[in-house]
């Protein structure tokens, strides 16, 4: 699980969204200050209410000042600091309210940004001195978490940090955009921003702060009882660390909790919830599969908690290494392959059921059972881990954080808590799908018949499952709000999909999720159009429209209103970077592609000099995304500086991949986004180009280094490392990614040396599970390299594995906007077999499957364009082929159709 995406669930029940909106009656701080003075200014940046006194010139970069601060104590912190700033016009900014420092402390907020209340900007270096020394007698014995990555002043609630007072960016190793600062050469270099206190090369640490540096480093580090021997986990409660005794040779684990930090949603912090998880353990001393508690100590104000080190991994580490559902289909189909992991699956929940049931005799409840907390060694023998959210049965509480998809519902309390996760337990253990279940309930019946029909489970088995997991007839649903079920069949359903229904219903949930009222985004997705931006290609609007474009959707009533939004944006929310799918080219390639060649052009064009410093190789938001829209556009428009650019990133990228190939990292990157395949595609489309082989050549070389980070796989697929344990078979990162590439160059040049390797990719592709449904990173994906294969006249049953994909796609469509279910005025009149009714709307859930989204990376936008590419034979994304259809249906030169219910037919 992705912990970033935790704060963005906040706002809106179905869709990211950022912390800051929500309840228009929540409480802000600003609701408790007085009025800013005459000759001030106030604007709302992100999660900060920014003031500035007219007139003042905010240094560029330089000294600045974080007050930290608890949810229970900001109003008073922040009074203080409001009078003494606006009295002494000193500019400064501040947290919106409780909710945004609730969240911005929460367990897995990100450490670097914890704690920090209010930000204030010294003019120089006397000014810092004067206003730590000052404000540090307002604020003395206020309690607030320690800022990570700041010095502390003194004992109080100050903290400084160098660092950028204006917006700067610049390019990281990986050719990311990020924060920068300005080296004293005038160079910008990215402003890094560690859970840890560092300053830049060329900065002089004040005078004045030596002592302060000289409080941090004291202590001696051998007086710590333990050698530490590694991190396991961190979060912004504190790490948890393998160790040993400085007196006796037993490794243990070390959990470490840091005060009024790593807050859950009542405000408790990790001190509170280890202090918590030592009484538990010493009331469950001797119980089988729960760790011993050797020792609890404090060291240097943070709190220890000491316990057996049990050997094995998380269970989640288990699943993807043995779950044979994720292997190739002739391996997962195997008979003997899924009775042997059906006993050990069975014998894992059992051994599961038997400690949480002993500590239910001991009178406490787990409280936070999921995978990550379970441990499992080679033997198949289990043990829990991480008991700060279990409880007393006889106590009137619920842990107050939880695992989304294991997290019982607000209906269940004490051993109902535990024997609902035991419930999602072994529905994942079979069929990992209960974050889609939790979005929608009315899925479960689904996933237990998946898991009845594909594994030899006991016949009671899926009545276990179903009994606990339903919820409650006057339960809200999560689609509505509303209490009872909602229509739940999808297009999906029938044995032979319509698949232009399909479509319309994916365009239907489009347009009801359309916000043209907001200027920062124009359709929901993924958390990252909160950094990229609202109109990027991957994210934001721009994708979109091009999916609506490409796919036959038509122009709808309201496809001018959003084009016009599009247009707008340029001037009210413009690109941030130069890239293809985050940045300036992606928006400039469908604003073309609809008709406004005129913007596309300028912005190119405002463009070129970012363009100029990209070191980054990848088609997302590097070189190779740029120049291939670049010699798109150049061919459009006929216009030789585009073709000319182009032509240059082609050989400044043949001239890399001419060298010696660099070193694999710990986690590989191959694929379509950031790997060498970006560049392979381009060097394949200046071929095209112009005729010149040496192009094919560098393609072949560019997909080699792709192919240096891919690993064999017992069952004889490719996939590319994720570290030690993982590999990817997707789009983004991944097995199909690179395929994708791969089958055009075989395409051109059949016998070039990275051919031979596509098979094995593809093998990846035929997998019998995936965890999301999206384009980049799930299923939608692996649609896309398969029907690549299937114009290479791949394997026979390329159209069957094709349409088993697009079926299964259905296990994460969803009614939206969702409608109730109708129940006529007696029993015999009711609907049995739920049936999807044309017109309706569904949606997708992004990536992490907590919330809905329309986006081309992780929603609908992308699963239209997987179907409309295996159904009709277009590109998949911009670029890439188009191909005859996977499924036959029609030939590609053929016209797009008006899909049912669409405006075209309705005009």
């Amino acid at each position: 699980m992705d912990v970033r995406y935790e704060a963005y669930c906040f706002a809106d029940p179905l869709f990211y969204d950022a912390p800051t909106r929500g309840n228009s009656a929540e409480t802000v701080f600003e609701d408790s200050l007085p009025s800013l003075p005459v000759g001030w200014w106030r604007t709302e940046r992100d999660v900060w209410t920014v003031c500035r006194p007219h007139g003042h010139r905010l240094p560029e970069q330089g000294w600045k000042i974080h007050v930290s601060a608890t949810v229970d104590n900001a109003h008073r912190v922040l009074r203080q600091v409001w009078d003494y700033c606006t009295v002494g016009r000193i500019p400064f900014k501040f947290l919106r309210g409780p909710r945004v420092l609730l969240t911005r402390n929460a367990k897995y907020a990100p450490r670097e940004a914890s704690g920090k209340l209010v930000t204030i900007y010294p003019d120089d270096e006397v000014a810092l001195e004067r206003v730590l020394r000052e404000l540090s007698g307002r604020l003395v014995g206020e309690p607030g978490p320690y800022v990570l990555s700041d010095l502390r002043y003194g004992p109080g609630p100050l903290y400084v940090r160098w660092g950028a007072f204006v917006d700067m960016w610049t390019n990281d190793a990986d050719g990311h955009q990020v924060p920068a600062v300005r080296t004293p050469e005038g160079n910008l270099v990215p402003d890094e921003r560690k859970p840890y206190f560092r300053v830049p090369p060329w900065v002089r640490l004040p005078e004045f702060l030596e002592p302060h540096l000289a409080a941090r480093r004291n202590g001696d580090p051998d007086a710590f009882p333990y050698r530490v021997e590694g991190a396991l986990h961190f979060s912004n409660g504190g790490g948890v660390y393998l160790a040993t005794p400085r007196d006796r040779g037993d490794r243990v684990v070390l959990k470490e909790a840091r005060p009024y930090a790593g807050l859950d949603r009542d405000g408790t912090d990790a001190v509170a919830r280890l202090q918590r998880e030592r009484r538990v353990l010493q009331r469950l001393a001797g119980v089988p599969g729960v760790p011993v508690l050797h020792d609890y100590f404090t060291a240097w104000e943070h709190h220890f908690l000491v316990q057996q080190h049990l050997p094995g991994i998380p269970l989640g580490q288990w699943l993807a290494r043995e779950y044979p559902l994720a292997w190739s289909e002739d391996r997962a189909a195997s008979p003997r392959a899924l009775a042997d992991y059906t006993d050990r699956a069975l014998r894992v929940v059992d051994e599961v059921e038997r400690i949480v049931h002993a500590m239910h005799a001991r009178g406490l409840a787990f409280g936070d059972l999921h995978p990550n907390n379970i441990m499992i060694d080679e033997d198949d023998r289990v043990a829990l881990v991480d008991f700060e959210l279990a409880f007393a049965l006889d106590e009137p509480r619920r842990p107050a954080l939880g695992a989304p998809g294991f997290a019982a519902p607000p209906d269940r309390s004490g051993v109902a808590v535990d024997e609902y996760a035991l419930a999602a337990l072994r529905l994942w253990l079979f069929l990992p799908m209960n974050l889609v279940a939790a979005l929608e309930p009315g899925k479960l019946a689904r996933f237990v018949d998946v898991v009845r029909e594909r594994f030899p489970v006991p016949a009671d088995y899926g009545e276990k499952v179903s009994r606990e997991l339903s919820p409650a007839p006057d339960a809200p649903h999560p689609l509505t709000g509303l209490p009872g079920p909602v229509a739940s069949a999808t297009p999906f359903d029938p044995a032979e999909p319509d698949w232009d229904a399909v479509r319309a219903a994916l365009v239907e949930g489009i347009r009801h999720s359309a916000t043209p009222q907001r200027g920062d985004r124009l359709f929901p997705g993924d958390i990252a159009q909160f950094t990229t931006g609202g109109t990027t290609f991957a994210y934001g609007a721009a994708g979109v429209l091009h999916a609506l474009h490409v796919t036959g959707a038509g122009r709808f009533p309201e496809y001018e209103q959003y084009e016009q939004w599009l247009l707008d944006s340029l001037d009210t929310e413009p690109p941030r970077r130069p890239g293809f799918l985050d940045g300036a080219h992606g928006l400039a390639h469908v604003l073309d592609e609809l008709g406004h060649s005129t913007a596309a052009h300028d912005l190119v064009e405002a463009f070129g000099p970012a363009v100029a410093g990209l070191r980054d190789h990848g088609l997302s938001g590097g070189l190779a995304g740029v120049g291939l829209n670049l010699l798109h556009l150049g061919v459009r428009w006929d216009e030789g500086a585009c073709l000319s650019q182009a032509l240059g990133i082609g050989d400044q990228l043949a001239e890399r991949v001419a060298g010696a190939p660099p070193e694999p990292g710990s986690r590989g990157r191959a694929g379509l986004s950031y790997g060498w395949s970006g560049p392979a595609l381009l060097f394949l489309r200046l071929y095209e180009h112009t005729g010149d082989e040496g192009w094919i050549d560098a393609a072949d070389r560019a997909l080699a280094w792709d192919l240096r980070e891919c690993v064999e796989r017992d069952d004889g697929s490719w996939q590319v490392r994720d570290g030690t344990l993982r590999t990817l078979p997707y789009l983004e990162v991944g097995s199909a990614g690179v395929a994708l590439v791969l089958a055009e160059l075989a395409a051109v040049a059949p016998h070039a040396p990275s051919v031979e390797r596509l098979e094995g990719l593809l093998l990846a592709c035929r997998s019998g599970f995936v965890a999301q449904p999206g384009l980049f990173l799930g299923r939608a994906g692996l649609v896309a390299a398969l029907v690549a294969a299937a114009r290479l006249g791949g394997a026979a049953d390329d159209e069957r594995l094709v349409l088993r994909h697009l079926r299964q796609l259905g296990w994460w469509a969803m009614p939206y906007p969702a409608v109730h279910e109708e129940a006529g005025p007696s029993s015999s009149d009711r609907v049995t077999e739920p049936r999807w009714t044309p017109g309706r709307g569904l949606a997708f859930p992004g990536n992490q499957l907590l919330r809905l989204s329309m986006d081309v990376a992780t929603g609908n936008a992308g699963v239209l364009l997987a179907v409309a590419h295996a159904v009709d034979g277009t590109a998949p994304l911009p670029f890439l082929s188009a191909v005859p259809p996977a499924l036959g249906r029609r030939l590609p030169d053929q016209p797009a159709p008006t899909l049912v219910g669409t405006p075209e037919s309705t005009q």
